[in-house]
């Protein structure tokens, strides 16, 4: 009984699937002007030999809308003949676009743009156009921007011709950025984190001045950041809004609740059973020295990567890690980074869409995963992250789909793109001088990732410019190439009798030697002239003429810091050498730099920093050294006295030594005038050394210490930044030029 039953549903089961079956014998298209029956085919991926069932007639309808290429399409099977009437779309005569004024937006507003000439025409695409239109123009700061766009049809030709009239309207300014709420944080700090800037009359250059919406997402994201890698891990930017004054003009105010900050509690690594615990070994070594320490989404961060580089190094491949957090003692964290297992997928393929200026190999260069590569979901994540810190683009989003195998997937990545470009101009005084500069930079030079930045700078004693050309992933070997122009005309000849001309050109590369070790390899080929007059000294006067070098230099770079910005705990070591090749001179020089960064109080957020600075330079030749190579205590390591106004003195002229050394101690003051928002300050204590003169035993200046100590201030004025130091000099030589104030400010257009 049971037996029949199951075979009597077994046949109504395939009646019932056949029923809505039925077998074409002839395909009728009607409709169609433009586009032929034989690719309406292709396109619906109509095959006459197949059953047309409900679910087969959805599909073709799909196909055939998905082309844009008609308003219509209806399909009927009539006397088992499938009948296809369609509509066509019209065809776009004409785009004519009105009333951009800056041709650079226009024509990257038309190359965004869905509907282009010869096109079939929609009007979804056209009110997706519409938006781009106005999303560019908010990006430039054009925030009451409107498109009237009027359509005009040939019904005889089906064609269409199109207007799309942009009045841009005032740019929306920001006059003033305000923080408000639980923040903890003063506004000065907080306004160097965001990209946004407060509009003034002279920045007439920088487009951060307007309000972005995009820009604004991107300030909460960076204060977000910004908080949790200071230990507030509840941080809420709760809302960011703008407000139009009577002028025009937009205030813009962020409401922050800062909450609590907490620390690290127990960390722990979790394992499937089959990995080797010893081979993560490091990692847990990193758990106890970070347990009591500040909460830092930076350093959970570097947790991951490590796990990331060993599961990678042991080849762990089908991998997802994650952390799990748990508030203990109200602000403690417990954390728990889970390895598990993922389902062995491989990559089949990676579709790359809406690049329509980067070339596509720019993107798949920041890929760490491949076509036939395991899909590592750690990796696959990395590679997105990767991409949108080009700075390419406005927007990444990214998929992963079925492939055509159930082991395969597809990885989709949509990219929407956003000016490149940016042309800047700063100014400075301060007590040692003026400087104005200008620079224009290009991150993403026709489209192929390269790097353009040309800038001048302009003072009291000389005039610098430089172009430097880099190329990321050159030659597909994950280096960056760099090559770099520069001229640089020093003018003492009224002070000191000489004038020293130089213009040069370097050709280099930078790569990760080791983990956190840098290697800089540069050749570099200049052509230096020295000029002096009556009043120079007889050593400059001996080397008046023409020099020509060829150096060889190079940099090792050890970074060990917790953040690049604002770093709170570890240290950075830099060691820069140039080595003569052919040289008039052959001046050898050796630069070392090590600076020590460590919290003094968790609690206020206290920072301690010392740095030590070694310089020398000799003539391997047993020349004289240059004037323009020797080597002079940096303004910055030895405040309280003046710009290159201590050691050797010739003809009442500094001529530095072929030794310099300095070790600075710092600390901030977090706790002094907390209510002052606009406001920093620091106590150092610098001490330096200049000495050696190898031309001249007789007025070597070996055996002076020179140190000072004092109080430095950082103030945010409505103009730029202003930087303050009062110090007293300790020690000193009497022919030493000591300045107890210093000040400097700055700001950009």
């Amino acid at each position: 009984m049971i037996k029949n039953l199951i075979k009597i549903l077994l046949v109504f089961f395939l009646i019932s699937t056949t029923v809505h079956a039925e077998t074409v014998k002839d395909i009728s298209i009607s409709g169609n002007k433009r586009i032929s029956n034989e690719t309406i085919f292709a396109l619906g991926q109509i095959n006459p030999k197949d059953d047309f069932d409900e679910k087969k007639l959805d599909l073709i309808l799909k196909k055939l809308y998905d082309t844009n290429f008609f308003s219509d399409v209806s399909l009927v099977i009539t006397n088992n003949i499938l009948e296809i009437d369609i509509i066509e779309n019209p065809i776009i005569e004409n785009i004519q676009i009105s009333g951009i004024k800056n041709q650079r937006l226009e024509e990257d507003i038309i190359n965004s743009l869905n509907l282009q000439n010869r096109m079939s025409f929609t009007d979804t695409l056209l009110t997706k156009d519409i938006e781009t239109i106005k999303k560019f123009h908010k990006s430039a700061g054009f925030y009451f921007v409107k498109v009237i766009s009027s359509v005009s049809k040939n019904e005889e030709l089906n064609s269409i011709r199109i207007n799309l009239d942009v009045i841009q309207g005032d740019r929306a300014k920001i006059k003033e950025i305000f923080f408000i709420g639980d923040k903890k944080i003063k506004d000065k700090k907080l306004l160097e984190i965001i990209a946004s800037e407060e509009h003034k009359f002279w920045k007439f250059v920088s487009q951060k001045v307007f309000l972005n919406e995009d820009i604004v997402n991107l300030d909460t994201r960076l204060l977000e950041n910004y908080y949790k890698n200071e230990g507030y891990y509840e941080v809420e930017v709760l809302n960011s809004f703008a407000e139009l004054n009577d002028q025009g003009s937009f205030k813009l105010v962020f409401n922050i609740n800062a909450g609590e900050k907490f620390f690290f509690n127990n960390l722990k690594l979790t394992l499937p059973e089959d990995y080797n615990e010893d081979d993560f070994k490091d990692i847990e070594k990193t758990f106890k020295k970070l347990k009591g320490k500040n909460y830092s989404l930076n350093r959970v961060d570097k947790i991951l990567k490590e796990i990331d580089k060993i599961a990678s190094l042991k080849l762990y491949d089908f991998i997802d890690a994650s952390v799990e957090e748990q508030i203990a003692d109200k602000n403690k964290l417990n954390l728990n980074f889970k390895m598990q297992d993922s389902k062995k997928y491989y990559v089949e393929r990676i579709n790359i869409f809406g690049n329509f200026q980067t070339l596509e190999e720019v993107i798949r260069n920041n890929l760490l995963v491949d076509e036939g590569d395991p899909l590592n979901n750690v990796l696959y994540t990395k590679s997105i992250d990767k991409i949108r810190s080009t700075g390419f683009f406005d927007n990444v989003k990214s998929e992963v789909i079925d492939g055509s195998d159930p082991n395969l997937k597809i990885i989709n990545i949509t990219v929407e793109e956003q000016p490149t470009g940016e042309i800047t101009m700063g100014a400075g005084y301060g007590s040692s001088g003026s400087t104005i500069g200008a620079g224009i930079v290009e991150k993403n030079f026709l489209g192929k990732g390269i790097n353009l930045n040309t800038n001048f700078e302009l003072n009291e004693e000389s005039l610098k410019g430089i172009f430097i050309f880099s190329k990321p992933n050159f030659n597909y070997s994950e280096n960056t190439l760099r090559t770099s122009f520069k001229a640089i005309t020093t003018d003492n000849l009224d002070d000191f009798g000489y004038k020293e001309s130089e213009t040069g050109f370097s050709l280099g590369t930078t790569f990760q030697q080791y983990e956190n070790l840098f290697f800089s390899p540069e050749l570099a080929v200049s052509l230096t002239d020295l000029e002096t007059n009556s009043s120079a000294s007889a050593n400059l006067k001996k080397q008046e003429g023409g020099y020509g070098d060829f150096y060889f230099n190079y940099g090792l770079s050890y970074d060990l810091r917790d953040s690049s910005f604002n770093p709170k705990s570890g240290y950075k070591t830099n060691f820069f050498q140039t080595i003569p090749i052919v040289s008039d001179r052959s001046e050898i020089s050796n630069t070392f730099v090590t600076t020590k960064y460590k919290t003094l109080n968790s609690s206020s957020g206290m920072v301690g920093k010392m740095s030590l600075y070694l310089k020398g330079v000799h003539s391997i030749t047993d020349e004289d050294v240059r004037v323009s190579k020797r080597a002079h205590v940096p303004y910055s390591r030895l405040r309280g006295f003046e710009k290159r106004k201590v050691g050797p003195i010739d003809n009442n002229d500094f001529i530095g030594g072929n030794y310099v050394s300095t070790l600075n101690f710092s600390t901030t003051l977090p706790g002094l005038f907390t209510t002052i928002e606009n406001v920093d300050f620091s106590y150092f204590v610098d001490i330096a050394n200049v000495w050696g003169v190898d031309y001249n035993d007789s007025i070597d200046d070996s055996n002076s210490i020179r140190s000072s100590t004092g109080l430095a201030l950082d103030l945010k004025t409505p103009v730029g930044p202003l930087t303050f130091s009062f110090t007293q000099p300790i020690t000193k030589k009497s022919t030493d030029k000591t300045e107890s104030f210093r000040f400097n400010l700055g700001t950009t257009f």
